[in-house]
């Protein structure tokens, strides 16, 4: 069961990223109130142009990492979510520490400000990566393995803390741990830019994409309209059962890269029949991979009436026509 409280205030922390300013989108357009902290770190002003003239919306700059910030952000706010982070593994590899910094230190500022504010709930963004080495698919909440990489570390501090929050203070929580999310404003740039957007903007470049490894390596590709309806299910449930917990925010199928590449040339060949004919590049695996990924989304369906919307075909859609309008 869920109620509309289109009357509330959410604070959307990383609202000038992908997830978080489709979020921002969204809940203006329902007729909330919303605040967006964000550094800009990964973030883009663009991201905001069509609200940030919105009376219900107001921008922050600040940092999560500042604690002064982040009480600052939470003032009169009834909803959290927590989308700000430092992604990527390969990153996560390089730069440890600020990987820590941002998503565990940043994490724990935001928990205890949400705390003090008397904030009524916590929905933070969590990760597929916390599954780790463990073999099973399809990856079932309460089964992970040993994290593969420090981002994955990270992921997993913030359950932990958000579950000590809950039980502590009564702060109600929910993680969701995305899988491969994709879609509008995903950044196709810079050097940890993810799959999808990377490999649509190559093909429309008619550059060859690389492929680490032999391209059978899967993942549960997400389409972004099926993680906002998690966020609003988990911000709206009045289950008590569905609360302080996690969920596996996918689609609940898995799709390879090659099979990737095959559904990204038939979409975009569409606007340029010259795509059909881009050749396939092969390089190594990529360091903290894990080979597959698929998820249970029995416990999300249960427990918040999640169904999923769009499958990767229908997402691959409008996400191909999205770049195509906007970044070609």
């Amino acid at each position: 069961m869920m109620k509309e409280k289109t009357n509330s205030t959410i604070l959307i922390t990383g609202g000038a990223g992908f997830i978080g300013s489709n979020l921002c989108e969204h809940f203006l357009s329902k007729g909330y109130k919303v605040i967006c902290l964000d550094n800009f770190a990964t973030g883009h002003r663009h991201n905001l142009a069509g609200f940030v003239d919105n009376e219900n919306f107001r921008l922050i700059e600040g940092d999560i990492r500042n604690s002064v910030d982040c009480e600052k952000a939470v003032q009169g706010v009834d909803y959290i979510l927590h989308e700000a982070a430092l992604g990527s593994v390969p990153r996560s590899i390089i730069d440890p520490v600020t990987t820590n910094e941002v998503n565990v230190s940043g994490f724990l500022n935001m928990l205890v400000a949400a705390r003090d504010a008397k904030v009524k709930r916590f929905i933070y963004a969590a990760s597929s990566s916390t599954y780790g080495d463990s073999q099973g698919l399809p990856k079932v909440e309460d089964v992970i393995g040993k994290p593969l990489s420090p981002y994955a570390i990270t992921k997993y501090v913030n359950e932990l803390y958000a579950e000590i929050f809950s039980t502590t203070y009564g702060l109600e929580t929910i993680g969701l741990r995305y899988f491969n999310v994709f879609g509008r404003k995903q950044d196709p740039k810079g050097a940890y830019a993810a799959v999808i957007p990377k490999f649509v903007m190559q093909l429309m470049q008619l550059e060859s994409p690389i492929l680490n490894g032999d391209g059978n390596y899967s993942r549960d590709f997400t389409y972004i309209d099926n993680v906002i309806q998690m966020n609003e299910l988990a911000m709206t449930t009045e289950n008590q059962e569905a609360l302080n917990t996690v969920y596996n925010t996918a689609y609940g199928d898995r799709t390879t890269l090659n099979e990737l590449l095959v559904y990204l040339k038939e979409y975009l060949s569409q606007y340029d029949e010259r795509i059909a004919n881009v050749a396939v590049i092969h390089g190594p695996n990529r360091a903290g991979d894990i080979p597959h990924s698929l998820a249970s989304i029995d416990k999300a369906k249960k427990l918040l009436g999640y169904h999923p919307q769009f499958s990767i075909a229908e997402g691959l859609k409008e996400a191909v026509d999205w770049y195509w309008n906007n970044l070609k």
